[in-house]
């Protein structure tokens, strides 16, 4: 399995993961995650849960860009308080439906999971406090190009908020809100095209800033 890696050193690396790369063995993908990559070039991994070694966090399979692995227990510890302290900073690209109010817009929702379907999340006044911020990056007459800012880092979080705030990515299978069928009128025919041009969900991780 190919892997781009943009910095690396004794402490840690961070890859930039292709879309459809799952994160860590699981049921059905148990030799072909960006973990059975990492050991097999040599990497050395530390901390972490039993089969997740030096995973500091995750990107979802189909979610492409930048993620840091540890190479050491001491990394894996100072990462994961560093994540926990909202000391990583952590921008991501995104194409969404229609068109936002305002720019910036602060989302804040909680995020529980889905009390029906286990594999998804919802937002739910029981769940676990998240917060994204949103900015308007380029308007398109059916889309928008948006850069978006994690406060906290819930499961799903970005794919969540956008479709809670009726502004969901473009080509998310599982959070799409109807996908281009939200879009009437003379647009529609341009959504159209979008959404057949979009094999996966059009989420990137673009930029990373902590203190090494």
């Amino acid at each position: 399995i190919p892997l781009v890696l943009v910095y690396e050193d004794e402490h840690l690396a961070i890859i930039d993961k292709p879309a459809g790369l799952v994160v860590h063995p699981a049921p059905g993908h148990w030799d072909d995650t960006l973990v059975n990559a990492l050991v097999a070039r040599g990497t050395t991994l530390a901390g972490g849960a039993e089969g997740r070694p030096g995973i500091v966090h995750r990107l979802d399979r189909d979610t492409s860009g930048l993620m840091i692995v540890a190479k050491t227990d001491l990394a894996h510890r100072r990462l994961g308080l560093a994540i926990a302290a909202r000391r990583v900073s952590r921008s991501y690209a995104a194409l969404a439906w229609g068109h936002l109010d305002s720019s910036p817009l602060p989302i804040e929702a909680p995020v529980a999971r889905h009390p029906q379907d286990r594999k998804r999340m919802a937002v739910s006044p029981r769940g676990r406090s998240a917060r994204t911020d949103a900015w308007v990056v380029a308007r398109f007459d059916a889309v928008e190009l948006l850069r978006l800012e994690l406060h906290t880092g819930r499961t799903h979080q970005i794919r969540l908020h956008l479709e809670h705030v009726g502004h969901p990515v473009v080509g998310d299978p599982v959070y799409g809100g109807g996908g281009s069928r939200r879009i009437s009128g003379a647009n529609r025919r341009a959504a159209d095209r979008i959404a057949a041009a979009a094999p996966r969900q059009a989420l990137h991780a673009a930029a990373l800033a902590f203190r090494h």
